[in-house]
């Protein structure tokens, strides 16, 4: 599959071939839906605890005789069943919702989520970004040129979760003027993972030859950084 390069103002430079190992990769939408359930309940905010009754205040006195008073024998008033007691089976904070995945199967998930959007046209390849200042009004400029393209046109009309702008190395400059525009997320190659892609339409690779190397060593050693575990 070939797909165009653009340089900043939206012309086309070139067409490459995409590598297959990462974008000619059938879709298992079952390994997919494993591997993104297994990663948003990693990411779980494990907030919600309820006391039981060795954490609920008082209860220390027998509330009653135990014999004699024609009433049921009870020990504390920090019983469930009494109101103000404890909670039963309630929900704690030392659960742990991680579920884990092997590497090899998150990375396979990668390069099918890669060649899905490959197929829909939703890869935009960009030769550089880089900025000589951080301008904000650039950037936009950028977009802008690059959403003249009919298939790219989602990049400056979509609301929300437009896309991702993956560099292949850290840039101040560029990742200062993007990050102010609300539709776009900024962030490294090696970070890329399927709960970002299945969450924003498009993908900008910028630097296509350094992105797809780093790319193709994600996926052929099955390798992941920490952003991704």
């Amino acid at each position: 599959m070939k797909l165009a390069i653009y340089d900043k103002k939206g012309k086309e430079i070139e067409k490459v071939d995409l590598p297959a190992e990462i974008f000619d990769v059938p879709f298992n939408a079952d390994l997919v839906h494993q591997v993104a359930v297994s990663m948003a309940s990693s990411a779980r905010s494990n907030t919600a605890h309820a006391k039981d009754r060795s954490e609920v205040s008082g209860g220390g006195k027998k509330p009653w005789k135990q014999k004699g008073t024609g009433r049921a024998r009870h020990g504390s008033t920090r019983s469930p069943i009494w109101v103000g007691g404890g909670t039963t089976h309630g929900p704690r904070n030392e659960r742990n919702y991680d579920k884990k995945i092997n590497k090899k199967v998150k990375a396979k998930s990668l390069a099918i989520i890669l060649s899905q959007k490959a197929r829909d046209n939703e890869i935009v390849l960009i030769d550089s970004l880089s900025l000589n200042e951080i301008k904000t009004k650039e950037a936009v400029s950028i977009i802008n040129s690059l959403a003249k393209n009919d298939s790219l046109k989602g990049l400056k009309t979509k609301k929300n979760n437009a896309g991702i702008i993956s560099l292949s190395e850290r840039n101040e400059n560029t990742e200062k003027s993007f990050r102010n525009i609300s539709n776009l997320k900024m962030d490294l190659v090696q970070n890329l993972n399927i709960s970002d892609l299945l969450k924003y339409k498009y993908l900008v690779l910028v630097n296509p030859k350094e992105s797809f190397e780093i790319l193709t060593g994600r996926v052929k050693t099955g390798k992941v950084t920490e952003n991704n575990k």
